[in-house]
């Protein structure tokens, strides 16, 4: 009953959060979480939202507690991935819930919500930067709301740093409703049960998420596995980024250690602790029954070993915008391709491995206001031990939606041109790897673009001799004098200016197969 409570409070969060938004991002794509925490910050519940924030939330009301002093009506707002956020455009803002009599806060909720400019070098604030100074406005935890109040100097602060202010102020007004409405109902069920009784379930939820987590982990045989991946590149330069990992098994505890990773990069596909973690809870929760909870019990059988320095546990002043969506992404390959070796017969053959980020900025020629867009695109999931990978589907550490058509038409100066599954993309095997998405966009305005995504070198891969699924390819189609638009493929990683109607083509990988085909 209270795993429900909870669990429908952060829900309710997110749909406050989605129906009072302003921008395309977080109301169509849905790039937001939201979750509920006990009095220590300890998380309890979260939607069914994106595992990348989910996991590492929890940090970031760690921050908040530890840097400010939180009052009744108070919320703190932060992004800095080295003080509790993961990448810029992830906004996190935090609430504590103080019941009538206490001088503590009793409970915590947190939502974070990807938004579509932060400021930095490019519209979009996803650039092949070479330091987080180029990638945007950092906010340390500090106060937005004090009293129930919004401190205009911290969201002048913020706006004056953004290329679409309305929109930012916009959607941090509907984080703060979803805030709102978090503690609202927290408070309620205080007073409907008592608060002793949610405080004591609180912590039974953590300790049954442990125990079955436990459990989990019990069933996979004793020993030390091996698994290694590349990285395409950072952006930068063109050789690759090796993310290697050693996961070690003894009864109920599991050790999943990074140790020989390449060290951080000049480009900006290095990620944060946070982020490391965060894929890694995503990969044992998924070998836990669907009914128990995620929440602070999952990770506490875990020691993840990530060394200082390294691509899995930058340092300032790194650059970090890819470490989120694209990092995260083959850290849950090499986890998964480890505890494959000791549970073959339940996990998944590789899928697309990268969220293929698109984001475009420019001056809207409808109404001579500036927009910026960011997106991810959709791609194939990897074969499962006893059935085929789905087609066109957000894997892993991503759970959005992508943009409609009429949407994506009506906010921005685009026009879509082909949105279509890619066949023959997903790797052959006893089953298929589901197939990506091929999608083309007319930017009907000159403007800035940024693509960034991942597996456009290294195919995701097979296992028990399926094959790989196909690489990714992306694309820009310009108008020649002859009135046919001429094709260049361009990087995984890539900024460019463009014309008025430059097409866009992003074309996903399919996911790997999953045994050896019947037909050989």
């Amino acid at each position: 009953v209270f795993r429900n409570l909870f669990y429908s409070v952060a829900e309710e969060m997110g749909v406050t959060l989605c129906r009072t938004s302003f921008s395309p991002n977080i109301k169509e794509r849905r790039d937001y979480s939201c979750a509920v925490f006990d009095g220590q910050g300890r998380m309890v519940a979260q939607g069914e939202h994106m595992p990348v924030h989910l996991g590492s939330m929890p940090l970031s009301v760690e921050a908040a507690i530890e840097h400010t002093e939180m009052c009744p009506g108070d919320m703190v707002v932060l992004n800095d991935p080295f003080k509790g956020g993961t990448h810029l455009p992830d906004i996190t803002l935090v609430e504590p819930v103080f019941l009538d009599g206490t001088d503590e806060p009793s409970y915590y909720v947190a939502n974070r919500a990807h938004h579509s400019d932060v400021g930095g070098m490019t519209p979009g604030s996803m650039p092949i930067a070479r330091s987080i100074y180029q990638e945007g406005i950092r906010i340390p935890p500090i106060h937005l709301l004090r009293g129930g109040e919004v401190v205009e100097d911290v969201m002048a602060m913020i706006l004056a740093n953004v290329r679409t202010p309305i929109e930012r102020e916009g959607d941090l007004t509907a984080q703060i409703a979803s805030n709102r409405t978090g503690a609202r109902r927290l408070v309620d069920l205080s007073q409907k049960y008592g608060a002793p009784m949610v405080t004591d379930y609180m912590g039974h939820l953590q300790d049954y998420a442990e125990r079955m987590t436990r459990e989990a982990i019990r069933q996979i045989p004793d020993g030390s596995y091996r698994f290694k991946d590349n990285m395409d590149d950072d952006g930068l330069s063109l050789d690759p980024v090796p993310i290697v990992v050693k996961l070690v098994v003894e009864g109920t505890q599991a050790r999943i250690d990074f140790t020989g990773t390449a060290p951080q990069v000049d480009g900006s596909i290095n990620a944060i602790y946070a982020i490391t973690l965060s894929a890694v809870m995503y990969c044992f929760r998924v070998i836990v029954p669907f009914a128990v909870p995620s929440n602070h019990g999952t990770i506490r059988p875990l020691e993840v070993v990530a060394p200082e320095g390294s691509l899995l546990n930058a340092r300032v002043p790194a650059a970090v915008c890819g470490g989120n969506v694209e990092t995260s992404q083959r850290i849950v390959d090499v986890v998964l391709g480890a505890l494959a070796q000791a549970i073959p017969d339940r996990i998944p053959a590789a899928s697309y491995g990268t969220m293929s980020n698109l984001t475009v900025g420019g001056i809207d020629p409808r109404n001579g206001e500036p927009f910026a867009y960011y997106e991810t695109t959709a791609g194939g999931m990897g074969a499962r031990p006893t059935a085929d990978g789905f087609d066109a589907t957000h894997c892993h550490m991503t759970n959005s939606l992508n943009t409609p058509v009429e949407a994506l038409e009506h906010a921005y100066p685009y026009h879509v041109r082909r949105y279509e599954i890619r066949r023959g993309s997903g790797g052959a095997g006893r089953f298929r790897g589901g197939d990506g998405i091929r999608r083309e966009i007319a930017i009907l305005a000159p403007a800035e673009i940024t693509v960034l995504s991942d597996r456009r070198r290294y195919s995701p891969y097979g296992l028990k001799g399926g094959s790989p699924g196909k690489t990714g390819r992306n694309s820009v189609m310009t108008l020649g004098s002859d009135g046919k638009h001429l094709e260049e493929e361009i990087p995984g990683k890539a900024s460019m200016h463009i014309e008025a109607g430059t097409v866009i083509s992003i074309n996903t990988p399919g996911g790997g197969g999953y045994g050896t085909p019947e037909n050989d």
